[in-house]
């Protein structure tokens, strides 16, 4: 018997538990692993079932079928029982019959429980319903599962448990299965998708020595060999400038970005961005680019420009719409336009409204309090919204006709950003001077502006091409293309607070 096993007290105070682990510690004693190894299978159910597909009649020729699998169903009788089995593929049901198994071997499947991992070896045959089975000629236990499946196993429903106990939550919830395999599917076309277009896929640090190309409050952590502060890194942006300077006009990281800020539908601390530069382009080129790469996204995800999101309709057909921040606030806040120039009128709209905005902040800045306000959550889209402030644009390069505002959009779809561009500055010289107005908005408390950092100013200062960058959120995408309210739907492990007891 398993060592660990005969010294195992019950996991928790549970009867179930209590007694499937006296099944473990009797199968061990009958000589019979509780936790084995070295059965490969060699068809997943989606290849068991193409490759016997059109046919209705089996006999004793047919090639001898390898599968395993974790049991959600289990229907033991007198001489035959049938189990359901899922794999990463799919459900399939294997027959036992004792005379085909043999009386010792029909033994062990009364020791089985749902959730238990075994393999089956044996033949396909179709029941009298036309089902395809698998007539099982031998049985291998490999993992014994000491802990039942939830009651009502097949609709895990408590939100805490699934996001907590994401494992849970793939065994038993086929739709969480469905979104992992749709975010890998997505990153895997938005990485095609660039590739082919000659971007160069690179990786810069996660721990920087000063965080930047984003406003966040970043996570601080400490390296001893370096005796030094580290940050991890709010964004790659800096980085990736960097290789353009040194020479690389396409390139784009799918990376993982930390945030210190609080948890909600639409922000986890960690999460993954698509960041892209290309050398000798605007803002503008980036708009129709995002647009074809999105909407063949969808396209390839769904079948569909045309796709449900909640309860509405959302059409993702090209061309999307294209509005100023300003004509937004003026369709939307309330403003005049004898008010929306007048940084008086646009302060006393922002107290009346209940804005915490501060007597100093510029007429930019109370634009966008009022626009998180009143204009976000009601751009459907999907919109590109364009002609950012300067004053929170500290990266982008300031517009020809209005140096008030900068050749920057945001894309809005479903009333959420879903991503950030614009055409970036190349001046070294305008770049000191927006790090130097964001020094001493962090010296008077602003913990999310930026550091200055001097040595992407010297790489700036050696010549960085003209050039248009944008970030693409690849959970909020995730979020929309598989109708997920929360972005913890579409995380694998979203970040919780402490559960009692586990700390």
């Amino acid at each position: 018997m398993s060592e660990s096993l005969s010294k195992t007290k019950s996991p928790a105070a549970s009867s179930l538990i209590e007694v499937r682990l006296r099944k473990a510690q009797e199968l061990e004693q009958a000589g019979v692993s509780a936790f084995a190894t070295g059965f490969t299978p060699d068809l997943t159910v989606d290849e068991f079932e193409k490759k016997y597909a059109g046919k209705k009649e089996f006999d004793e020729t047919e090639e001898v079928s390898r599968m395993a699998g974790r049991i959600i169903a289990l229907r033991i009788l007198g001489k035959a029982s049938f189990i359901r089995l899922r794999d990463a593929t799919g459900d399939f049901q294997a027959y036992f019959g004792r005379d085909t198994v043999g009386s010792e071997a029909y033994k062990l499947i009364k020791k089985l429980d749902i959730g238990d991992i075994v393999g089956v070896q044996g033949r396909p045959f179709r029941t009298r319903t036309g089902e395809l089975s698998l007539l099982v000629k031998e049985l291998t236990l490999l993992t014994k599962s000491l802990r039942p499946l939830p009651e009502k196993w097949h609709g895990l429903s408590d939100v805490e448990t699934r996001y907590r106990q994401r494992y849970l939550d793939l065994i038993v919830n086929p739709a969480a299965r469905d979104i992992v395999r749709t975010r890998s599917r997505v990153i895997g076309f938005l990485r095609e998708y660039l590739v082919n277009r000659r971007f160069l896929e690179v990786e810069t640090p996660m721990m920087q020595a000063i965080p930047g190309g984003a406003t966040a409050k970043p996570f601080e952590t400490f390296h001893h060999a370096l005796d030094r502060k580290l940050y991890l890194r709010i964004a790659p942006e800096l980085y990736l400038k960097r290789l353009l300077v040194g020479g690389f006009d396409r390139v784009f990281e799918i990376n993982r970005n930390f945030r210190n800020e609080g948890i909600s539908t639409q922000h986890n601390p960690e999460f993954t961005m698509l960041e892209f530069y290309q050398a000798f382009s605007t803002y503008e080129d980036l708009m129709s680019m995002t647009e074809d790469m999105l909407a063949a996204s969808v396209k390839f995800i769904t079948g569909s420009y045309q796709i449900t999101y909640g309860d509405r309709e959302l059409d993702l057909t090209p061309p999307w719409r294209r509005i100023t921040v300003k004509e937004a606030l003026l369709r939307h806040s309330g403003l005049t336009a004898a008010q929306i120039d007048d940084r008086n009128a646009v302060f006393i709209k922002a107290v009346e409204t209940g804005l915490e905005v501060g007597k100093e902040d510029s007429l930019g800045k109370l634009w966008m309090a009022l626009f998180d306000e009143f204009v976000e959550e009601k751009l459907w889209g999907p919109i590109f919204v364009y002609k950012y402030p300067v004053e929170v644009s500290p990266l982008a390069r300031r517009n020809d006709e209005d140096p008030t505002v900068t050749d920057r959009f945001e894309l809005y779809i479903c009333g959420r950003e879903m991503a950030n561009a614009f055409t970036e500055l190349t001046d070294p010289l305008d770049q000191r001077s927006r790090f130097e107005e964001q020094v001493l908005a962090r010296a008077s408390g602003d913990e999310e502006a930026h550091f200055l950092d001097e040595d992407f100013l010297r790489a700036l200062e050696y010549g960085m091409p003209p050039a248009a960058g944008e970030g693409i959120g690849i959970d909020r995408l995730v979020m929309l293309l598989t109708d997920s309210p929360s972005i913890r739907e579409v995380i694998l492990f979203p970040h919780m607070r402490p559960e009692k007891g586990l700390g």
